[in-house]
């Protein structure tokens, strides 16, 4: 099976590069196919990163939680207790408000 000869031009300096990815006189890549799989592969990389990021930096409360000092513990559990009673507060309106609405 033979292989398509694709030349293309480096917009760097210029020559004609015959099936590379990679300019032969400059070494500037060139290729449309390999330029989109590496951007694939660095938008996956940042994604990746943030996650990381979010799973080793918790919430103020969870670190006060973690604390070594007694009570700053008790504030984090303070904390998180009333951020777990406003949210059940607030889901309890919202399905107060969609009963009434629903007759």
């Amino acid at each position: 099976m033979s292989k398509i000869k694709t030349n293309i031009k480096c917009s760097k300096c210029g020559v004609f590069t015959e099936n590379s990815d990679y300019c032969k006189s400059c070494g500037n890549l060139i290729s449309h196919r390999k330029r989109q799989e590496l951007k694939v592969a660095k938008f996956k990389q940042e994604q990746i990163e943030e996650v990381k990021k979010e799973l080793e930096n918790p919430n103020l409360a969870k670190r006060l939680i973690k604390h070594p000092f007694v009570w700053y513990r008790v504030a984090g559990w303070v904390l998180h207790s009333v951020f777990l009673v406003v949210s059940a507060i607030g889901a309890f309106l919202a399905w107060f408000i969609a009963m009434v609405a629903a007759g």
